[in-house]
């Protein structure tokens, strides 16, 4: 892949270009950053609190593709998730802690990306977008910490932009939110729960610590998804409302867990009726944390 993206969203972007020292041009130039350390170590966004900091005549940027340092490897493929005894060994771990870096950054780069595609939509929502974004970079810092205390780097393996293969096909805020929050995050619920109990089962109390610090926070993620989704279409959030936002030919398969993780869930405020329907389609394909 270009490093930097197709020539068509760059150009997109370029045709676009927000205004200097504004949220949308951080967002703009984090997600098409090609150096390790726009990537791994962004620049602090603006205050969003700052009328300033926004742009007032920013239109719709929808980049395909994120910009990615040349001398990482980028496959089409997943390689297998080490899990259970095999994470006795601080190499698998720290293998593990990689993918969940890349899944992080992609999180992250993904919430700048919503900014620039939905810029209609209201401030608050937006505002919301970049507290997520940060949130997810200080994810990413705390698994690239441990890996790196692993004795590993990031780069050492190659990753996969599953997540950018999937989202910009949204058509809109609340198919956004479907696929990134309720989907994607809600996802990670179960396996960061799962994950957390594996690193624990395998002496490396400081990994499970970081596991369930991430997922206390994506139960908020997942609740910032579910009022949007439900500002958004007007109508409680239902399983069929749902599927109905996720693009083709994603399905609720693929966006989950097992086991799952019912007590996240319903603290993100998705009821019972929502979490059955979901325990009855079973688990398939990838996911987020493998």
């Amino acid at each position: 892949m270009d490093g930097s993206g197709t020539s068509e969203s760059r150009a997109s972007a370029e045709e676009r270009a927000p205004a200097a020292h504004t949220i949308e041009r951080w967002c703009l130039d984090f997600v098409r950053g090609a150096s390790a350390t726009e990537k791994l170590s962004p620049s602090p966004t603006p205050d969003t609190a700052l009328e300033s900091a926004w742009d007032p005549a920013a239109s719709a940027c929808r980049i395909a593709q994120p910009g990615r340092p040349p001398e990482w490897t980028i496959t089409t493929r997943s390689g297998s998730t080490p899990r259970g005894q095999a994470l006795r060994d601080p190499a698998a771990r720290a293998k593990l802690l990689h993918r969940f870096v890349h899944h992080e950054l992609q999180a992250a780069e993904l919430f700048a990306w919503a900014v620039l595609a939905f810029p209609e939509t209201p401030r608050a929502f937006r505002t919301g977008l970049v507290r997520l974004c940060r949130e997810e970079l200080a994810h990413l810092e705390l698994y690239l910490n441990h890996m790196r205390a692993l004795g590993f780097d990031f780069g050492a393996e190659p990753v996969r932009d599953w997540f950018w293969e999937r989202v910009p096909t949204c058509v809109d805020a609340a198919a956004f939110v479907a696929l990134q929050g309720i989907g994607l995050e809600g996802a990670n619920l179960e396996h960061s729960a799962r994950f957390a109990l594996q690193f624990r089962a395998a002496g490396d109390e400081a990994g499970a610590r970081i596991l369930e610090r991430v997922e206390r926070d994506e139960i908020a993620h997942v609740a910032f998804a579910r009022q949007w989704f439900e500002r958004f279409t007007g109508r409680p959030l239902t399983f069929d409302a749902w599927c109905a936002h996720l693009p083709a030919p994603l399905t609720p398969s693929v966006l989950q867990g097992r086991p799952i993780n019912r007590a996240a869930r319903l603290a993100a405020g998705l009821d019972d009726a929502f979490l059955d329907k979901l325990s009855a389609a079973p688990p398939t394909g990838l996911r987020r944390s493998e």
